[in-house]
């Protein structure tokens, strides 16, 4: 739901506006709190257009109260009630996380089932990006050798590997942009025939077979683990780039291996084969229907849900227009949206496999004796996010308006195209890296507060929520979305330049902040069996 506008002299959010103006935006009609704009914030006594004066500071991105609220009475933004008044809060009130309640989890049964299917939209034509076609159909947006590991103890000797690979193969190997070592910390000292043994399992299995891998697959083994490469890697499991059907696995307990370098050697020597046949490759013009991005936000704060996840959501249904796969998250992040969702379900059956993904990730929480509000960090609240219910409203922005095509259970690969939700945890590094696993070769990430979040599989661009953001980490944020907040550009605007940097980062010709610098983070499994 895009912003209603900015309270001041206008509107919309078409115009700039005085900066130092107190500003603040009101997101529906129905609410009763709006957020005040300005950087820094505005001080007690500050008086808006509408003759609103602050009865206290209130930091940038914090609500404040439109009228006089009563205890107990619903805070309602978004159009949605996001919590109840634990105090008597009089207009011009702060309204955070201290003074309200929040409300129960919506339940799971007599939910809206697809009775708000959006219309396909006019398809998008005339968009190409170059890519790395694959023997599978899909196609890669880099051409990377990935060495898939199938247990924690052998991550030293190929973290070594690799860096002898980079410095001393890679350099013949020009068509190659780069070797990762897909290291993890699974595989040994597992219930691994646990039910949800399963979950960590083919997340690896399928990483293994993301588009920017190009089919070569290798895979490093200590010999003794009980995640053994065939478990992970069955015959047949994973196409193969050059033919034959085992994947091509060093294991460092072999008698042949006598001292640390002879595995060094054993894996360089495995890697130079892959890395000859991905350096034949060259990219060739693909139709955008060919992208599978993963959308994702990150240290959130209140203008995620105004300015870049709607940014970010019209680019989304941009590329569904398009034909492309987009993936959106994060159940604790949607959990509260979930009739907007099932309201959107393309089919009976979709909403259904969404309730069916919220309902384990509630019993999951709550054999944790969790729920849903342990989500919301000090960040967030700091940025004025005052509980989980306002977070996710903000963060199913990034979905846009499509119908959802498809649910995916954590760790499943892709089998469809359109908007797909991909049920995963809330945590950036596990949400990655269950994107990866579904397919994703095109990664979007928002912030507000800041992070240097980043994945050394697939380029990753960053988003900033505010223009002080995007000045201050300049050099680490690709789009500014900030700029709908002071009404210096649209959603539409931000959401066509984010589309359109997708294209020119997918085809190469230029590297996200995160990819340019080499800021990746380490892959995260979601193991929810035990741990023996």
């Amino acid at each position: 739901m895009p912003p209603s506008g900015p309270n001041t002299s206008r509107t919309d959010m078409s115009q700039p506006q005085n900066p130092h103006a107190p500003l603040y935006i009101r997101i529906h009609d129905d609410d009763n709190v709006a957020i005040v704009v300005n950087d820094g914030g505005q001080p007690a006594g500050a008086v808006f257009a509408d003759g609103l004066v602050l009865r206290e500071a209130v930091p940038q991105g914090h609500k404040v109260a439109l009228r006089d609220l009563a205890e107990g009475e619903a805070i309602v933004r978004y159009g949605v009630v996001i919590g109840y008044a634990a105090q008597v809060l009089p207009r011009g009130s702060w309204v955070n996380e201290r003074v309200t309640t929040l409300p129960a989890a919506p339940a799971l049964d007599a939910l809206p089932i697809s009775t708000r299917v959006p219309p396909a939209a006019e398809p998008l034509q005339g968009y190409t990006f170059m890519g790395y076609r694959n023997a599978d159909g899909s196609v890669g947006t880099r051409n990377i050798l990935g060495i898939t590991t199938t247990v924690q103890c052998v991550s030293g000797v190929v973290e070594h590997a690799v860096k002898r690979i980079r410095a001393e193969l890679l350099p013949r190997y020009p068509n190659v942009d780069d070797v990762v070592g897909l290291e993890h910390t699974y595989g040994c000292g597992v219930a691994i025939d646990a039910p949800d043994a399963i979950i960590p399992i083919r997340t690896l299995r399928n990483i293994a077979r993301n588009p920017n891998f190009g089919g070569t697959a290798m895979m490093v083994s200590l010999g003794c683990e009980k995640l053994q490469p065939d478990r992970l890697m069955p015959p047949g499991s994973i196409p193969i780039a050059g033919g034959g059907h085992r994947v091509d696995t060093v294991t460092l307990q072999d008698e042949a291996h006598v001292g640390f370098e002879s595995m060094v050697a054993s894996i360089m020597k495995t890697a130079e084969h892959h890395l000859a046949i991905l350096d034949a490759r060259r990219r060739v013009e693909c139709p955008v229907s060919d992208l599978v991005v993963g959308v994702q936000c990150g240290g959130s704060d209140a203008f995620s849900g105004i300015t870049a996840n709607p940014a970010v959501g019209y680019a989304s249904d941009l590329l569904v227009r398009a034909g492309a796969t987009v993936m959106f998250s994060e159940n604790t992040e949607v959990r509260d949206g979930i009739a907007q969702l099932t309201a959107r379900a393309a089919t009976p059956e979709v909403a259904q496999d969404l309730i069916r993904e919220m309902a384990w990730y509630d019993a999951y929480l709550a054999r944790g004796n969790a729920d849903r509000s342990a989500n919301t960090s000090p960040g967030n609240k700091k940025g004025g996010l005052s509980n989980i219910v306002e977070k996710a409203m903000g963060s199913i922005a990034k979905s846009g308006r499509s119908a959802i095509s498809g649910v995916l259970a954590p760790g499943e690969k892709l089998t469809t195209k359109g908007l797909v939700y991909t049920a995963t945890p809330a945590s950036d590094f596990i949400c990655g890296t269950l994107q990866l696993a579904a397919g994703m070769n095109l990664h979007v990430f928002t912030t507000g507060r800041g992070t240097p979040y980043g994945l050394a599989e697939v380029p990753v661009i960053k988003v900033a929520t505010r223009n002080d953001l995007a000045r201050r980490w300049h050099d680490l944020m690709d789009v500014n979305a900030g700029r709908i907040a002071t009404g210096e550009a649209t959603i539409a605007d931000v959401g066509w330049e984010l589309f359109h940097t997708m294209l020119d980062v997918a085809s190469g010709r230029r590297k996200s902040c995160a990819e340019a610098l080499r800021l990746h983070n380490a892959l995260a499994l979601f193991n929810p069996a035990p741990v023996t």
